[in-house]
C-alpha cells in the first residue's frame, strides 16, 4: 500500500478518534426552557430570551409564545447566563447557570417594569409583628416573587422557578406567636396571635389574623379580641388593591363617665396604579366605627401622587388625614391601629387632622436625598399619658358634663386624651444610605411645631390642660437603622428621635419616624439549635422610649401625679413559630 494512502488513513483515524473523544466529553446537548412574567405574575408574550456564554457571547435566542414560554435547545454543557428583555421592562438576568449534559433546565424570569425598578427608602412605618419573609427560596424578585429554587423532577436535579408546576398547589404560610409585656396602649398583657397567609390561584392574596389577649392586674376583665382579614388583588396594568377589615374588642378600657369596654370596627382600602412610566397614583383610606360610652364614626382618606421626571429624580404630593395609613405600603400588615375616641362634653371626639406635603427627592448612588415642605391643620390632637387614673378622673363634674375626655387602659396604666388643635408648617430633610445589601441607615431633620407644656418641671392641673398646652415652634432629628443582618437572619429596626422634652406631641406627626420617640428598637431573631428545636422558631423584642424621656408631670383631680409623654415607655417580647 502506498505510503501516501497510509498517511491519509492514519490522519482520518486520528480525526475520528478526536471527534469521538470530543463527543464523549461534551455529552448530549442541554436545553433551557421556562416562562417569562412581569412582577404582577402576568405572562409576557414576545419577550426576547437570550443565552449568553463566556464573555457575553450569545449562543441561543428565542421569543416567548402566547403563554410566555420559551425553549432554547442544543446547548453544550457549561456555565451560562439567561436574559429576558422586553419593551418598557428592565432586562432580567439569571447568572452562573450550570447546564449539565442531557438535562433540561427550567428558568422562569420575572421582569420589572421601568417605573417599578427603583426602590425608594424609607417605606412607611411598619408594625412590630409584621410577618417576615418566611419563603424558603434561593432568589426573589423586586415584587417578592420567587425566582429560583432546586426541584427534583423524575429524580434528576433541575433548577426551577415560579413555574406552572407551582400553580397546581397554592403556597400557604402560617405564624403563631405569644407575646407578653406592657405593650403600649391597648396591647398589654399576654397576647396569643395566629396569622395565616394564602396565595390564591388567580394571583391574589388573603391574610387572616386572630389575636386573643389575656389581661392581668387588679382590674381583671374578659380577654381582648381582635379579628382581621386582608385581601390583595391585581387591578389592570401595574395596579393593585388592598383591603383589610378588622374588629377589635377591649373590655379592659375605661372611658369618661365610668363606662367600661371599647369596641371598634374598621375597613381600610388602598389602590395604586401607574399612568405610563412617569406618574404613580395611590389612594385610599380608613372608615371606622367606635363604641364606648357612645358611638362615633369617622372616614380618613389619603392621596399620593408621585412623578418621575427623570431616572434619578421624583416629585410628589401627599394628602393624609390619618397618621396610621398614608400609602399603599402602609397596609402591609392586617393589624390596624386602635382609634383614639373619647367622650368629651357629651360627644364622642375622634382625632382629626389634615396633612399636605410637597416633596422632591433624588437618588445618590444607592441612597436617596429628599426635601419636603408640609402644612398641617390639626383639629383634635391625641395626647398620650402614663399613670393609673382614679375614678374621680373618669367621672363627670358636678353638672354631669364631662369637660375632659379620657380613655384609659387598665392593663398598662396608660391613657389617651384630646388636646386642642393647632396649625403648623415646616420642612423635612431626609438622607438614606445602604450600609449593606439588606441594611440601611436614615437621617431625618424636621421643623414645625408641637404642643408644649410650660417651662420648668412643675406639674399642671389636668383640668386646665386645654388652656395650658400651647403650640410651640420647634425641631426634631432622627437617626435610624433598619433591615436584616446578612447570614444571621436577624431583623432589626433601631432609632433615636430627639426633640425638646417640653413637647408632648411630635414635631411633624405625619413623618415616617414620628411614632418612635427617643430610643426605640425592634429585633426579630431566628432561634437555631442544631436539630433540637424546630425550624421556623423566632424571638422578638419591641421597645419604645426605652430611657423614658420626655415625660411631663400633671396632677389628677385627687392630687396624684401622672405624666404626659409623646410616646410612653413600652417593652414587649415573645416567641413565634412559622410553618
Amino acid at each position: 500500500m502506498p505510503k501516501t494512502v497510509q498517511r491519509n488513513q492514519v490522519k482520518i483515524a486520528i480525526v475520528m478518534l478526536l471527534m469521538a473523544a470530543a463527543t464523549g466529553w461534551a455529552g448530549t446537548p442541554a436545553t433551557v426552557t421556562g416562562i417569562v412574567r412581569d412582577t404582577q405574575g402576568v405572562v409576557q408574550m414576545g419577550a426576547l430570551v437570550q443565552v449568553l456564554g463566556a464573555d457575553s457571547v450569545m449562543v441561543g435566542t428565542a421569543l416567548t409564545d402566547l403563554h410566555g414560554r420559551y425553549l432554547i435547545a442544543n446547548l453544550l454543557p457549561g456555565k451560562y447566563e439567561v436574559r429576558a428583555s422586553g419593551a418598557l421592562f428592565v432586562p432580567s438576568t439569571q447568572r452562573n447557570l450550570q447546564l449539565r449534559s442531557g438535562k433540561r433546565t427550567i428558568v422562569n424570569l420575572t421582569m420589572n417594569a421601568i417605573f417599578d425598578a427603583t426602590s425608594w427608602l424609607p417605606a412607611e412605618r411598619r408594625k412590630a409583628d409584621e410577618p417576615s419573609d418566611d419563603w424558603k427560596w434561593t432568589l426573589r424578585s423586586a415584587a417578592n416573587r420567587p425566582i429560583l429554587r432546586i426541584f427534583d423532577e423524575n429524580g434528576d436535579p433541575v433548577m426551577i422557578s415560579s413555574s406552572a408546576a407551582e400553580h397546581t398547589r397554592t403556597p400557604d404560610k402560617a405564624r403563631a406567636s405569644v407575646t407578653s409585656g406592657d405593650g403600649g396602649f391597648g396591647a398589654g398583657g399576654i397576647h396569643n396571635v395566629f396569622q395565616m397567609d394564602r396565595a390564591l390561584p388567580d394571583g391574589s392574596d388573603m391574610r387572616l389574623r386572630i389575636d386573643v389577649g389575656t389581661m392581668s392586674g387588679p382590674a381583671v376583665r374578659a380577654p381582648s379580641t381582635s379579628l382581621a382579614v386582608g385581601y390583595q388583588r391585581r387591578l389592570g396594568f401595574a395596579g393593585a388593591g388592598r383591603t383589610v377589615v378588622s374588629y377589635q374588642s377591649h373590655p379592659e378600657m375605661l372611658s369618661s363617665g365610668g363606662s367600661s369596654g371599647f369596641d371598634t370596627a374598621e375597613m381600610a382600602s388602598v389602590q395604586k396604579t401607574s399612568l405610563g412610566d412617569t406618574v404613580d397614583l395611590e389612594a385610599g383610606g380608613t372608615v371606622y366605627v367606635v363604641h364606648g360610652p357612645a358611638y362615633g364614626m369617622a372616614s380618613r382618606p389619603f392621596l399620593r401622587i408621585t412623578a418621575h421626571p427623570g431616572s434619578n429624580w421624583r416629585a410628589g404630593y401627599r394628602m393624609a388625614t390619618s397618621r396610621d395609613l398614608q400609602s399603599f405600603e402602609g397596609l402591609d400588615s392586617v393589624e390596624l391601629e386602635l382609634p383614639v375616641a373619647v367622650l368629651q362634653q357629651g360627644k364622642m371626639q375622634l382625632e382629626r387632622g389634615l396633612h399636605q406635603e410637597f416633596s422632591v427627592s433624588r437618588k445618590t448612588g444607592r441612597g436617596m436625598v429628599q426635601a419636603s415642605y408640609y402644612k398641617d391643620n390639626l383639629s383634635n390632637v391625641a395626647l398620650s399619658g402614663s399613670g393609673r387614673l382614679a375614678v374621680a378622673d373618669l367621672n363627670g363634674d358636678a353638672q354631669g358634663i364631662q369637660t375632659i375626655g379620657l380613655i384609659t387602659d387598665t392593663t398598662t396604666d396608660t391613657f389617651r386624651m384630646m388636646g386642642s388643635g393647632y396649625h403648623a408648617q415646616g420642612v423635612n430633610l431626609m438622607l438614606t444610605e445602604p450600609i449593606t445589601q439588606a441594611l440601611w441607615v436614615a437621617v431625618e431633620y424636621s421643623t414645625g411645631a408641637g404642643l408644649s407644656a410650660p417651662a420648668g418641671n412643675g406639674a399642671v392641673q389636668m383640668t386646665s390642660l386645654a388652656s395650658t398646652l400651647k403650640p410651640k415652634a420647634s425641631q426634631s432629628a432622627t437617626v435610624a437603622i433598619k433591615g436584616r443582618v446578612i447570614h444571621s437572619g436577624t431583623q432589626v429596626r433601631a432609632s433615636y428621635r430627639w426633640q425638646p422634652e417640653a413637647l408632648v406631641t411630635a414635631v411633624n406627626p405625619y413623618a415616617a419616624f414620628s411614632d418612635q420617640a427617643y430610643l426605640s428598637f425592634f429585633i426579630r431573631q431566628p432561634i437555631r439549635c442544631g436539630g433540637l428545636l424546630p425550624a421556623g422558631l423566632e424571638a422578638t423584642v419591641d421597645m419604645t422610649n426605652l430611657l423614658e424621656q420626655g415625660y411631663r408631670p400633671i396632677l389628677s383631680k385627687d392630687g396624684r401625679t401622672l405624666f404626659l409623654a409623646q410616646a410612653p415607655r413600652m417593652v414587649q417580647a415573645g416567641l413565634a413559630f412559622n410553618f
